[in-house]
């Protein structure tokens, strides 16, 4: 008998066990004890055994495999909570299929309905927007579909995201009680929840301290993007220059602060003050030691998970919208006291 024809039943034969014996072994989330989990490995490593994923699927009409499509990996945030993502499904007895799309919604629903043709039990949309037609078509099809960092008005998708207008409006406060006049904001995509929110929080924060936004530029959460619109908001005389800028996320932070230091020779915070959003690891570097709204990713990816997972084990689960708050983790990048 060659490796590459080896049955269950020969890895049952081979460990004396039953053939059923041997399905439980290999079927995520079912109950075999220590003594038959080893035996079984045992005898499919002897001869080369692989059960057939494919096959089963079409048996239990389950495939065990969630699409998860993303977009833009430049920003750090995505490239970590996708691999905690991934991890935490693998040990709910799941695979990953990882799908990349333009952020625009109609390539994103081109690369989701290439998501649907593997069968998958659920899709996780992270930082992508999905259309009216294809949230439509998930659910014809029975695929449970979770927004991750991202919500839109479609209430019949689950959403898990951060509370980014707390967010925000953390962030005004902060900077008003710094003492600083002149405050500015840099804008993401537009077309991105996250952006509304954290600006719609900030926006309203500044209102009801009654101090107007004194300038706003867009970055579409693109690096070059964000150092251009930074050459244009300090451009002009120095007293026309924001005191204190709020930066969307933490990935255009970054170039906030490279093209001020670098180009315009500023001190970061005696001559601005920055503050960004998400604090990926690189903000607690000592080169940016940047102030900035933490994501609770831990807690985001675990409810994101149950989430899916409750609407793929029971039909009919109600949808939900989850807001996690975070905290404004204060560094060197912003001063707490105007001058100080």
């Amino acid at each position: 008998m060659s490796r590459e024809n080896a049955t269950s039943i020969d890895v049952a034969r081979r460990a004396g066990v039953s053939q059923s014996a041997v399905s439980r072994v290999f079927t995520p989330g079912a109950s075999a004890s220590r003594q038959t989990v080893e035996k079984v490995r045992k005898a499919a490593n002897e001869l080369g055994y692989r059960p057939n994923s494919l096959a089963r699927a079409m048996v239990s009409g389950k495939s065990r495999i969630i699409g998860l499509v993303v977009a833009y990996l430049q920003n750090q945030f995505y490239p970590e909570a996708l691999e905690k993502l991934s991890n935490e499904l693998q040990e709910r007895g799941y695979h990953v299929l990882v799908f990349l799309a333009a952020r625009t919604v109609g390539n994103v629903d081109d690369v989701l309905d290439e998501i649907l043709d593997y069968q998958v039990d659920g899709i996780i949309a992270a930082s992508v927007a999905l259309s009216s037609d294809l949230s439509n078509r998930c659910r014809i099809a029975g695929v449970p579909t979770v927004m991750f960092n991202r919500s839109q008005d479609d209430l019949a998708i689950s959403a898990v995201t951060s509370d980014n207008y707390a967010g925000g409006r953390k962030v005004a406060e902060f900077l008003i009680a710094g003492g600083h006049e002149r405050i500015a904001f840099m804008a993401g995509w537009e077309g991105a929840s996250t952006q509304r929110d954290r600006e719609a929080g900030f926006r309203d924060g500044l209102q009801d301290a009654g101090v107007p936004l004194f300038a706003r530029g867009v970055g579409n959460f693109e690096f070059d993007q964000a150092r251009n619109a930074t050459r244009q908001m300090f451009s002009g005389d120095r007293d026309t220059w924001p005191e204190a800028l709020f930066v969307a996320n933490d990935h255009m932070a970054f170039a906030v602060m490279d093209t001020l230091r670098a180009e315009l020779g500023l001190n970061i915070p005696d001559d601005v003050s920055i503050v960004g959003y998400d604090d990926v690891p690189a903000a607690a570097w000592p080169s940016y030691d940047l102030t900035t709204v933490r994501q609770r990713t831990n807690q985001m990816i675990r409810a994101t998970v149950d989430i899916l997972l409750s609407e793929i084990e029971n039909e009919g689960a109600a949808p939900c919208q989850v807001r996690i708050d975070g905290p404004l983790v204060l560094r060197g990048s912003a001063l707490t006291a105007k001058g100080k």
